[in-house]
């Protein structure tokens, strides 16, 4: 079964004015998505569509936590994430106009929309570029930065020129 089959939303049996949807996602949201760079996480969303006449008004609330690996230390943390984002929908007539990128589209043709790809887009935004345990307000592992700390490259160069071939020690006067 397609786990992202439930965030396909039909709104053509709606009435006008606001519907409210709830949905949990779990493990199998982002692993649905290829090369995803969250793998595990537990979110809520509650999501209010406001349908009108000539388009769908979508609010997100997505709040939970998504498991990240630290950037410094590799070792897994929680980030909490809390978002409040709004979506339009547009009907188009027969063609898909695509003036706005914050503006999705749809022909009148269409029966339902797909949430799963912008709620997916969303929650990789708010995950920051560079993630590291301090923003989940713990400490790195010591024992991880340590050893990290012991095969750095300077320390390799140090030890290389203690230990270097006397051959060398004419061109190593040069780099000094």
């Amino acid at each position: 079964m397609n786990p992202l089959k439930q965030f396909s939303l039909p709104f053509t049996g709606l009435k006008l004015g606001s519907h409210q949807f709830d949905y949990e996602l779990d493990d199998r949201f982002f692993n649905a998505f290829e090369y995803s760079l969250i793998k595990s996480g537990n979110l809520r969303v509650d999501l209010e569509l406001e349908k009108q006449e000539t388009m769908l008004l979508l609010k997100f609330k997505v709040m939970g936590t998504v498991n990240l690996d630290c950037d410094k230390c590799l070792s897994e943390f929680p980030l909490p994430i809390n978002l409040y984002e709004r979506q339009i929908v547009k009907f188009a007539e027969d063609e898909l106009e695509s003036d706005d990128e914050e503006i999705i589209s749809l022909s009148r043709k269409e029966t339902e929309i797909d949430i799963s790809g912008p709620l997916y887009e969303m929650i990789n935004v708010a995950v920051p570029y560079i993630k590291n345990c301090e923003r989940a307000g713990k400490d790195c592992d010591q024992e991880m930065i340590d050893r990290l700390n012991q095969l750095s490259i300077e320390n390799q160069a140090e030890e290389n020129e203690q230990t270097s071939d006397p051959r060398w020690e004419a061109l190593n006067k040069l780099k000094k």
